[in-house]
């Protein structure tokens, strides 16, 4: 509706040219597009070597099978090759196997896991991690969530809780590209409930036109700083919005 709207103002402030009328179309639907991403830039690494927060906290929450604990990883991943040290905190402490996956992927990439034991309170794992990275001097915590619908009331209130506690750096919300609409009313949610600040879209590789980036980013308002590319943990890119546009062939 918002790039109908755009198009449409646009197209009829001026008369066009005969045999134009294409063109000018693809310029401005490029243009209506451009205006419906963040514009925000978040440079994940920067920020946390420029940060007087020590440690910076950074807390994912997304629903369950959307590629959660693979983008912490990958994440996690970066930042030790920017000589960011940093630990990974299971605080999906809900899911059955799902401790054991964080420590899995932390083992691939030699990174520590704070955990507890399976139905402990997540937001006392967190709250552990957040003091062991005080207390031997770790750069960043990167906090896993149990994969939650939106509307299990438990789940939710557990995860206020941990925000309300922890009082994290940055929030970001982990979506998996190929769900389209479900993806979106999921970022709204969660929006809702903790105010996410950031974006990664999972499976973007899947994803050939790009269409949830474009509609998240403008419905929820906040930048996508990272696409997931696949399985391996340095599939991992930036988000770079000329990317997209030029995947639609404009």
């Amino acid at each position: 509706d918002r790039i109908k709207s755009e198009l449409k103002r646009e197209l009829t402030r001026h008369s066009i040219e005969r045999g134009k009328d294409q063109e000018i179309i693809q310029q401005n639907l490029k243009k209506s597009i451009e205006k419906l991403f963040k514009q925000t830039k978040y440079d994940l690494v920067t920020t946390i070597k420029n940060s007087k927060h020590k440690p910076y906290t950074v807390i994912f929450f997304g629903i369950n099978g959307a590629g959660k604990t693979t983008s912490i990883a990958k994440v996690a991943a970066k930042l030790k090759q920017s000589h960011i040290s940093c630990i990974l905190v299971a605080a999906d402490t809900w899911r059955s196997a799902a401790i054991a996956q964080l420590e899995q992927q932390g083992n691939k990439i030699g990174i520590k896991v704070i955990k507890h034991q399976y139905g402990s309170d997540p937001t006392a794992v967190a709250y552990d991690g957040v003091k062991y990275a005080e207390a031997h001097n770790i750069d960043a915590v990167l906090i896993d969530t149990a994969g939650r619908q939106h509307n299990n009331l438990n789940l939710v209130q557990q995860m206020e809780k941990i925000v309300r506690v922890i009082k994290p750096n940055l929030k970001i919300f982990v979506g998996e590209s190929t769900t389209g609409n479900d993806c979106i009313e999921q970022a709204k949610k969660f929006d809702e409930v903790v105010g996410i600040d950031a974006i990664i879209l999972s499976k973007a590789d899947i994803d050939e036109r790009g269409g949830a980036a474009i509609s998240i980013s403008y419905v929820i308002d906040k930048p996508i700083i990272y696409l997931g590319m696949g399985q391996k943990v340095d599939d991992l890119k930036e988000f770079k919005k000329e990317e997209i546009i030029q995947s639609l062939g404009l």
